[in-house]
């Protein structure tokens, strides 16, 4: 029986629950804000041209209260980021009656397209489009007229696909029994097509985020959650299409979840929920139409008891999924907390995740956290993205915890772009760090600069670890539990360059293991950064 569950605990691990602890401390250029305002910025998009690089164009919710105002901010770049142009209004028809949650992209031809909210008595979803990289806009089209969620937008661009410059929308309707709705537009949001629902759930969706195969495929995914609020997450839907949305292979439980709908005691009972984010690997490369899925969740395995952030991924668009991955590196239940993750697949097919996080910082406060995947998700590497951290506050007037929902990331061929929203200036407003890929693939080569191993492995009574490293400095060398508790301290303190030889002899076992046999992990950090192998105890 022993056997077994050592075997049972080696197959767990090889489908991916716990990754590789590689996170490390940097800062790629300084924060800086896209468009410093007097209004509050949240809820922040951002989506580049598909015919020229140099033009991204980013957009939010803009709440103001003396006087009262909502709108979508409008913020553009047509030279790569080296300075940006705005408004707070998006200037199409009724102005007055904007409704704020936008859905942004730009399609084949360069026109930028807009879906928002209305505000009475134009209840529903709008569009609006601009053929001026943003300058000017159009009176509203109507998607539709019923009481709805934020639609999430897409266009496809990729040339070789029979839906080439089709620009879909899907979002979820307040009534029952809350399906995620579609439509989609060929003319630029001329028109839309009328909504059709995508599913019809037992358990009411919710959110909803939209991705393109590398074949002209639509795909959609969504929450079902339950049906007493606080409405929290307990799976993930997905639905496809091989016709441009006409039809629709559904399934209503791709996987399960256990989201974090809810507020953060920590943070000024900020509002959060673990609603998924998609992308679709859409480069030649080994992944092509890999589908990737984040959600924020706790208390179900790999998660711990605190927001961490799951990946499930599907190699065979979508009909079958993977285990969840821990995307974050920190121990598990150490209290630190990583919520609204959003995930982006760059012209490398590495996986992207950003999210906010709390784990340089105080419980009150956060900071943002990029995660990269450069083999589909089995092993991360982390960076701290922000240069300072902000305390989360909610905005009043705008129900219970508001401080916006979602943050966003897209890539150029040069550069990662990611966004998110930060009160630190006393207000909320849309911030950046771009991130070279030439840095950061420089990066990724020289890690790690060291390296050990463990013979034998599986231990039965005594082993020994053998160290390599190019660099001296601070070392340890510890054994942790498949959940993350600290077993064991084989080594703290400073090691010259050099190999080094540690013994793991039958009376620290016993007192660190206990003589439990099960598999554990030996993690060797040097200089804060860290490397994880697998320990099998027989």
């Amino acid at each position: 029986m022993k056997f077994l569950n050592v075997l049972l605990l080696l197959l767990i691990i090889s489908h991916g629950l716990f990754a590789q602890d590689n996170s490390v401390t940097l800062r790629f250029t300084d924060n800086y804000r896209l468009y410093p305002s007097s209004v509050n910025q949240t809820e922040v998009f951002i989506v580049r041209n598909p015919l020229n690089q140099n033009i991204l164009f980013s957009s939010c919710n803009t709440l103001n209260f003396i006087p009262f105002f909502i709108s979508e901010g409008i913020f553009i770049t047509t030279d790569g980021g080296q300075s940006w142009q705005g408004n707070d209004t998006c200037t199409g028809d009724p102005i007055a009656f904007h409704g704020g949650d936008p859905g942004i992209a730009i399609d084949k031809n360069g026109t930028f397209i807009l879906t928002r909210l209305g505000r009475s008595p134009f209840v529903g979803l709008y569009s609006h489009y601009s053929t001026d990289d943003g300058a000017t806009w159009s009176a509203q089209k109507v998607i539709s007229t019923d009481d709805l969620e934020r639609a999430s937008v897409i266009s496809d661009a990729n040339p070789v696909s029979a839906y080439y410059g089709r620009t879909y929308a899907a979002w979820v309707n307040f009534a029952p029994p809350f399906p995620v709705r579609f439509a989609s537009t060929d003319d630029a949001a001329g028109s839309w097509t009328t909504p059709t629902p995508v599913n019809n759930p037992t358990n009411r969706s919710a959110g909803g985020d939209l991705a393109v195969g590398p074949n002209g495929e639509v795909y959609v995914c969504w929450a079902g959650v339950t049906n007493v609020t606080p409405f929290k997450e307990i799976l993930v839907g997905f639905a496809s299409s091989s016709n441009g949305g006409t039809q629709w292979n559904v399934t209503e439980q791709a996987f399960q979840a256990s989201g974090i709908t809810g507020v953060l005691p920590n943070k000024d009972n900020i509002r959060v929920n673990g609603l998924p984010n998609m992308d679709c690997d859409l480069t030649n490369g080994p992944r092509k139409g890999w589908i990737y899925i984040v959600t924020g969740q706790k208390d179900l395995p790999p998660a711990g008891s605190d927001p961490d952030v799951i990946l499930n991924r599907s190699t065979d668009g979508g009909l079958t999924w993977s285990a969840g991955i821990r995307v974050n590196q920190d121990p598990l239940n150490n209290g630190k907390e990583q919520y609204f993750p959003t995930v982006h697949v760059d012209r490398y097919g590495a996986v992207n995740v950003i999210y906010y996080d709390d784990r340089h910082t105080t419980s009150d406060s956060a900071g943002v956290t990029l995660a990269r995947s450069t083999d589909g998700g089995n092993t991360w590497i982390e960076y701290e993205l922000s240069d300072h951290n902000f305390k989360p506050t909610p905005i009043g007037g705008l129900g219970q915890g508001y401080q916006g929902d979602n943050i966003d990331i897209t890539s150029t061929d040069s550069t990662l772009w990611p966004v998110w929203m930060d009160n630190s200036t006393g207000i909320y407003q849309i911030w950046t760090a771009p991130v070279k890929f030439s840095i950061i693939q420089a990066i990724k080569d020289q890690q790690p600069e060291f390296d050990f191993q463990l013979y034998p492995n599986p231990v039965v009574s005594g082993s020994r670890f053998k160290v390599q490293s190019s660099r001296s400095g601070k070392v340890t060398l510890k054994l942790f539990s498949l959940l993350g508790a600290e077993v064991l301290t084989v080594f703290q303190g400073e090691l010259n360059k050099g190999e080094h030889v540690f013994d793991l002899k039958p009376e620290m076992l016993n007192q660190g293991l206990g003589m439990i046999p099960g598999v554990y992990l030996a993690r060797l950090t040097v200089n804060g950064v860290s490397k994880t192998i697998k320990l099998i105890y027989l």
